[in-house]
């Protein structure tokens, strides 16, 4: 009986193949980037929960780490902004 792993698993699978896919479906840089970005921090919070097994801990502690996804990846977009803007 397959479980929360396997479904995760097989969620990052799509992901990395929506990752391959995206580039060439999206003309536009910054929105492409954008997509990217979100997909990337997707993965990253579905391996933090489930991998890292955070679902057990409080959720102060899994706010934290999602908070610190995010700013990474709002980091890396306003990066990859600015210098596409430059």
């Amino acid at each position: 009986m397959p479980d929360r792993l396997d479904f995760t698993w097989l969620a990052l699978i799509g992901l990395a193949l929506a990752t391959v896919l995206v580039p060439p479906l999206v003309p536009r840089p910054l929105l492409g980037n954008a997509l990217l970005l979100a997909l990337a921090a997707v993965k990253g919070r579905r391996i933090a929960l489930d991998f890292r097994d955070l679902r057990a801990v409080p959720a102060l502690w899994r706010g934290l780490v999602s908070a610190w996804i995010l700013v990474v990846v709002l980091f890396a977009w306003l990066t990859s902004a600015v210098i596409a803007l430059i």
